[in-house]
């Protein structure tokens, strides 16, 4: 049997070196449930040093001297044992993520997502073959993790089908599927899930505040094609011509086309999405269609509102149908099994969600969030940046902060209860402040250490070369970074100048500060 060509090993470069210690740093760090207890902990630390101290601000629409509560006292004390349970289940994303998880688990457990990615991936043309693989691994993201385990294993296998190396197809499918996180054409698990973290950071403020998982969509929308687009071009541009033609022996693993039965499962779930798109259809045109709110309204609809539900309702129909007629699922019993997989791989979140929650709670209760959100609107007032270096430098903050702590949600659920209220205070909604943290998340996803499934990226690519390593997938996959970072960033600037709504009845701008 011949040996595979050996690739020669890439010199241990100053970044190289650079990326090592950023390893290592994170490596070092606790878990990310750790680390919310241990954020949870500094909150009733600082409540206490903040009232001894006396910090406090005053709040700019109302005049109200804001003052630091003292967690540590008997009443805080109480209220930390009391409301402990409480605090955990009325978290909004926890709710939200469980329901949304469950339609997308019977889709998935069905085979049916699968099944989508394969057909859309081997019946593209040669010519739009880049391009389909990093739009496929964008919209992968409506299902949780299947881009990861799937997608990107597949397109190495495609990539030699025709005759390309496969780390250049692989390469592609990791820049849609985390490069690509925050775009997409269908709102996914982490929609809702950041949009629970904002509400709960701007209810610090506006405890009336809602941001729907809706809240970004038409950004997102946008943003799919040019990093679809951009994520081509660096494929074809700049890493394709780095690798040159494959030599390898590996041939990869039997590239299946889709079964008849497959085929017909994915007819009959066609035909199910559009009856449901007719029944949402005849349900919001008319000005009375019953799904329109009660003034009559799209965006005060339970469409809207409700999207989750629709999600998980949609998603399941769907799974049902496509894994009946493939006859994955027999009974309910199947059914129920393919939600509970689902529950299974969130099992981490449910933990980190339990620490985050109170740390959050902490946060508000203490004032310490109003306090600093103040201070620090009264800092950048005087720095007079703009609303549009000011985001520019949020992008810089949140994908460095990626490096090191790798979980969109755990980032976000640290980063919005000061940056949220901060941002609402010089005039920017929640909403905008979510986008451009998740453009930030986005763009060093694919160069961070930290994400979870880097070190599955480095065996996909030790398939194809035996020496390949942690060099070797950043120094591939930062040409995706900074083109991402380019493109989005330019994105943001028109979209701002324009003042266009980033999501349905999401604005750039927060005002009701000055109505109160």
């Amino acid at each position: 049997m011949k040996k595979k060509k050996k690739s020669k090993k890439p010199k241990t470069s100053l970044i190289d070196r650079f990326l090592n210690v950023v390893e290592r740093v994170g490596n070092a760090l606790p878990h990310p449930a750790s680390l919310f207890g241990i954020f949870a902990l500094m909150a009733l630390a600082a409540s206490t040093v903040g009232h001894w101290l006396d910090w406090q601000a005053t709040h700019p629409a109302t005049g109200e001297v804001i003052k630091t509560v003292n967690l540590l006292s008997k009443s805080g004390l109480e209220r930390i044992i009391d409301d402990m349970v409480y605090n955990y289940t009325s978290f909004a994303p926890l709710g939200i993520v469980l329901v949304a998880m469950l339609g997308i688990g019977i889709a998935e457990g069905s085979g049916l997502i699968g099944a989508l990615i394969r057909k859309l991936v081997l019946s593209s043309p040669r010519k739009l073959l880049t391009f389909v693989i990093v739009l496929a691994g964008i919209l992968s993201n409506v299902a949780s993790d299947i881009g990861y385990v799937l997608l990107i294993p597949l397109a190495g296998v495609v990539f030699i089908a025709v005759g390309r190396h496969p780390i250049v197809g692989m390469a592609a499918a990791f820049a849609g599927v985390s490069g690509g996180f925050s775009a997409n054409l269908i709102l996914g698990t982490i929609d809702p899930l950041v949009a629970g973290l904002s509400q709960e950071a701007a209810r610090i403020l506006d405890p009336d505040y809602l941001v729907n998982p809706t809240a970004n969509y038409f950004f997102m929308v946008v943003s799919t094609f040019i990093i679809a687009v951009a994520g081509t071009l660096v494929t074809e541009k700049i890493v394709a011509p780095r690798f040159g033609t494959y030599e390898g022996e590996e041939t990869g693993d039997k590239l299946d086309s889709l079964s008849d039965q497959e085929k017909k499962g994915l007819r009959w779930s066609g035909f199910a999405l559009f009856i449901w798109i007719v029944i949402i259809l005849i349900g919001i045109i008319p000005e009375n269609g019953y799904l329109r709110g009660a003034d009559g309204s799209i965006l005060a609809s339970p469409l809207i509102k409700g999207v989750i539900a629709i999600l998980f309702l949609v998603a399941g129909t769907l799974g049902v149908v496509y894994g009946a007629v493939t006859g994955v699922y027999k009974n309910d019993s199947d059914v129920v099994k393919g939600m509970t997989a689902s529950m299974k791989s969130l099992a981490n979140y449910m933990v980190l969600v339990f620490f985050a929650a109170q740390f959050v709670a902490y946060f508000k209760w203490s004032n310490l969030g109003v306090i600093f959100a103040i201070s620090g609107a009264e800092v950048l007032i005087k720095a007079d940046l703009g609303v549009i270096p000011l985001m520019l430098l949020f992008i810089i903050l949140a994908g460095t902060i990626n490096m090191f702590l790798g979980s969109a949600s755990a980032k976000w659920a640290l980063m919005a209860p000061i940056f949220v209220p901060m941002f609402m205070l010089l005039g920017y909604s929640p909403e905008l402040s979510q986008a451009v943290y998740r453009i930030g998340d986005s763009v060093t996803n694919i160069i961070s250490p930290m994400m979870s499934f880097f070190a599955l990226v480095i065996a996909f690519f030790q398939k194809y070369d035996e020496n390949a390593g942690i060099g070797t997938v950043i120094s591939t996959m930062i040409a995706y970074s900074i083109v991402f970072f380019i493109c989005w960033a330019l994105l943001l600037i028109v979209w701002i100048l324009l003042g266009l709504p980033l999501g349905p009845g999401a604005g750039l701008y927060y005002e009701q500060l000055q109505n109160m």
